[in-house]
């Protein structure tokens, strides 16, 4: 019997039971990059079939975005780390490693599922503002987007990976 996705194993310790879906999400996009990636080669990452985004582009993004929507979450703006990190997705740097790339998006759902632990249901239609416009959004809409976002570039990372092997 092969292993049961993510949001068939049950509820998470700790984490509301209205975020849970976002959780389940997060992780189960995780254990898929780990195993479609376990034996990607570094030389394919920057490769861009057919004009589309690289492998590396998308884990970059992936991570970038969920740091970002959290940032805007928690009501915060973004500092220029954030802003630097933003101008560098998708930037050819060779050094980049499939691993390294890995090692940070996996800090990066850690620190989420944390703030969503810490999260209080109650504030989840608070309006939080996002970017330098303040454009109005909901806690609850920037949780669920960096779940969407997350899984809609897991899906363009999947088929690039494909192609380029």
């Amino acid at each position: 019997m092969s292993k049961l996705e993510v949001w068939l194993r049950g509820p998470l310790p700790d984490v509301p039971p209205l975020l849970q879906p976002i959780v389940h999400t997060l992780l189960q996009a995780q254990e898929e990059l780990h195993e479609s990636l376990a034996h990607f080669a570094n030389h394919l990452l920057w490769q861009r079939p057919e004009g589309v985004a690289s492998v590396a582009f998308h884990l970059q993004h992936i991570t970038g975005v969920l740091d970002r929507l959290l940032t805007y979450a928690r009501g915060e703006m973004l500092n220029e780390q954030q802003l630097d990190q933003l101008k560098a997705e998708g930037v050819e740097n060779q050094s980049i490693t499939v691993q390294g790339l890995l090692d940070a998006l996996d800090i990066q759902v850690e620190k989420a599922i944390n703030q969503i632990k810490k999260t209080n249901q109650e504030s989840l239609t608070e309006i939080r503002y996002v970017g330098r416009a303040r454009i109005p959004s909901t806690q609850i809409g920037l949780l669920f987007h960096a779940a969407e976002h997350t899984t809609r570039h897991l899906g363009q990372l999947l088929v690039t990976a494909k192609s380029v092997k």
